[in-house]
């Protein structure tokens, strides 16, 4: 239910404004009436809006998810630069083109890209307005409601407005039963990699983690399934993707990938494979993953032109180069305290399990060989941190415990006692803040002039350490 009950609150708000001048505070502050997942006002072990309530809201505003072309995204992690690095291909291919990803950074206009811009905060806001009568409605005929589920909503009510081409959405988490799992019919269905995660909601293993996903594939639908360490995780895909009649591609058996240059400025790599190749591609994008996540996304593209789409190959080049991803890996600069003419690069990720923890450790060795990292670390209580902190330990000169103002966030006590049962034969001790601000003038005020900060764990985390550091 809505907190403050739905049908008062809705009445408060008509009452204080003229229609049609809806401002984006209020937008914000109508979305988070409703339970949600990501800032922990519920705390249910399932979705906090049931699929049949979302397709109800849908229908109420007349299906506004269909009539366009759509690629679905989900997996544990690089789906978030998969589903950028697609849209920004189909965008260079000339299609108009909508994105929808999650979470945010600082703004909910992240979340809804045209051309990969973000919508701006009056579109935000009249298209929240616009169906919030639907979503009134759904809600007095019994319906829970999500923050998560009136997002979506919005997403396609814009898009509809938009006439789009082509619609790039991102799960929100898992795949069967996620809000965004309302098509009949979708041409793209991608799975980038599976790992453990929210074993209380998607299942114990990875192969029940993958049917879970797998729940997104549709009849006739091309299936993109990324590499996978679990070999189960491609037969569980592989099967759903048989009863579905759907053909699937197993990226490493179409594509290989050779890393030729990297830097701070991105990474270039040499794609082989079948029909005019070799391509030579270039990602701002750091991390030997994000060469993964673009081979993922150029696959399901040239399946696509295979199909019929004009998708040359200097649109996929051009898309991959200028697709960005802020808080992946994203290096930014500051100073040490006591030596302000030095540069002291710190390093933002928001590497939530112990997967993305080892790819994160593996590129802080590859484009930052021989330092040693200030490590400023906060993760939500429903994060694995010894299987996070394992991974990244061994590059530990020290490590600081801090916490978001997330509801869900673990108290930085709590976090630091955690990892300084891992750390003591490192001699590494950890330390504790209540702020990710402290942990950053903190950091500064230890660093020398051969260290590195890096702050991870959480993207909630990443986004308080912009604001720190003036980004």
């Amino acid at each position: 239910m809505l907190k403050n009950h739905g049908d008062s609150w809705f009445s408060c708000l008509c009452s204080k404004r003229n229609p049609g001048i809806m401002q984006y505070s209020d937008a914000v502050a109508f979305l988070q009436s409703f339970p949600d997942m990501e800032r922990g006002t519920y705390s249910a072990r399932v979705p906090t809006m049931s699929l049949d309530a979302m397709r109800s809201l849908l229908k109420r505003m007349g299906d506004p998810q269909t009539g366009r072309h759509t690629a679905h995204v989900t997996g544990s992690k690089g789906k978030g630069s998969t589903s950028t690095m697609l849209a920004s291909i189909l965008h260079e291919a000339g299609y108009k083109t909508a994105l929808f990803t999650s979470p945010h950074l600082h703004s909910y206009t992240e979340r809804i890209r045209f051309g990969l811009e973000p919508v701006s905060e009056e579109e935000f806001a009249r298209g929240i307005e616009q169906i919030m009568p639907f979503v009134k409605e759904e809600h007095a005929a019994g319906s829970s409601i999500s923050t998560f589920g009136v997002l979506t909503a919005l997403f396609f009510h814009l898009v509809k407005e938009a006439e789009v081409d082509w619609q790039v959405v991102e799960v929100g988490m898992g795949g069967r039963f996620d809000a965004t799992n309302v098509f009949d019919f979708k041409d793209l269905a991608i799975i980038t990699p599976i790992s453990l995660e929210h074993i209380e909601v998607l299942g114990t293993n990875q192969s029940e983690i993958a049917s879970n996903k797998a729940g997104i594939i549709t009849h006739g639908c091309a299936t993109i399934l990324a590499a996978q360490k679990d070999p189960a995780v491609r037969s569980v895909v592989g099967r759903k993707a048989s009863e579905a009649g759907a053909d699937m591609y197993y990226v490493p058996k179409v594509y290989t990938v050779k890393s030729e240059e990297h830097d701070l400025n991105g990474q270039t790599f040499r794609v082989e494979g079948s029909g005019n190749l070799p391509l030579e591609l270039h990602t701002p994008l750091l991390g030997s993953h994000q060469m993964d996540n673009a081979i993922t996304a150029m696959t399901a593209a040239r399946i696509m032109a295979k199909r019929g789409f004009h998708i040359p190959d200097d649109s996929i080049v051009r898309g991959i180069a200028n697709a960005k991803l802020p808080g992946r890996f994203d290096v930014h600069w500051s100073t040490p305290t006591n030596k302000p003419g030095e540069k002291l690069p710190v390093i933002l990720d928001g590497a939530h399990n112990h997967e993305s923890a080892a790819a994160l450790a593996a590129g802080l060795k590859r484009f930052f060989p021989g330092k040693k990292f200030i490590y400023i670390v906060g993760v939500n209580k429903d994060k694995n941190i010894n299987a996070i902190w394992r991974e990244l330990l061994p590059l530990s000169k020290t490590v600081i415990a801090t916490q978001s103002s997330n509801p869900r966030a673990m108290e930085s006590d709590s976090l630091s006692e955690q990892m300084s049962f891992q750390s003591e034969e490192n001699q590494v001790h950890p330390q504790s803040t209540k702020s990710v601000k402290d942990a950053i003038e903190l950091a500064r005020s230890i660093a020398s002039a051969d260290d590195a900060v890096c702050v991870t764990g959480s993207l909630y985390v990443v986004a308080d350490a912009m604001d720190a550091i003036g980004n």
